[in-house]
């Protein structure tokens, strides 16, 4: 060969080799296996937004909420007369299920004016502090200028705050909620609407007819916005929340999900 020497180790030479050094062989790597990471899944609530949308004659606040991102949007409010105040815990309610079950609000908006008429619900009484009808204080064609409907339309703060609501939201159905006449009203082009709801609640469909300055003459007749009015009984102010729920929550639910079934 070419003069050099090669010393040739096999496995077991080395091993010899290692241990006659004193030098150990390097231990293998230890390979660690982790149990999987646990993955949460946080549910996608839906965006909720509370704000103040206006004040009474007396000061008190207006509230507003919204419910949701999506295209099709449905107003609901109640207490406009302030000696009908059923509604009001009835929208809080539906505020609190639409949270619970985001699922429904999927392309929908909903807008709940729980309480729109804070100083009449405080005085027991149909009109706000200045004595005015809300309910006959909109800009339709059929309004009455007059002390109990107010000289000018939209005349006082807590329908000028409505008012401003359907302009910024374009609602495409309104349900108002009232007592006492334990029926489904109607105006514009609400029938079908109407009659989708009283197939989830006991009320029966009675049209009672475009009051001068209503509501529902300024958005069902004038904007047509179909617009539902919902007579609750007058007792249904005696009953909690979570009854009010169990006799008419379904038929707000048919509201905000229309034209599908409630379930």
């Amino acid at each position: 060969m070419n003069g050099k020497r090669y010393i040739i180790l096999t496995v077991s030479t080395l091993s010899a080799f290692l241990s006659f050094t004193g030098c150990t062989e390097p231990a293998p790597p230890q390979i660690v296996f982790e149990p999987p990471r646990r993955t949460t899944i946080v549910p996608v609530l839906p965006l909720v937004e509370h704000r103040i949308i206006g004040t009474s004659v007396q000061g008190r606040p207006i509230m507003c909420t919204v419910l949701g991102q999506g295209q099709d949007v449905t107003l609901i409010m109640a207490t406009i007369h302030g000696n009908e105040p059923a509604g009001t815990p009835l929208v809080q309610k539906l505020a609190d299920y639409l949270q619970s079950k985001p699922s429904l609000l999927t392309g929908r908006k909903v807008v709940l004016l729980p309480l729109v008429n804070p100083d009449g619900m405080a005085n027991n009484s149909r009109y706000n502090a200045r004595s005015v009808d809300l309910n006959r204080n909109f800009a339709a064609a059929n309004r009455q200028n007059n002390a109990q409907h107010g000289y000018t339309p939209l005349s006082e703060p807590e329908a000028r705050a409505i008012a401003s609501v359907i302009r910024q939201y374009s609602p495409d159905r309104i349900v108002s909620i009232h007592q006492p006449l334990t029926c489904i009203d109607y105006d514009g082009p609400a029938w079908a609407l109407a009659s989708h709801l009283a197939q989830h609640c006991d009320l029966p469909i009675r049209k009672l007819g475009a009051q001068p300055g209503s509501l529902g003459s300024y958005a069902g007749l004038s904007l047509r916005i179909p617009t539902i009015t919902l007579e609750l009984p007058r007792d249904a102010d005696r009953y909690n929340r979570d009854s009010l729920w169990q006799h008419y929550g379904s038929a707000l639910l048919a509201a905000v999900i229309y034209p599908q079934m409630a379930k």
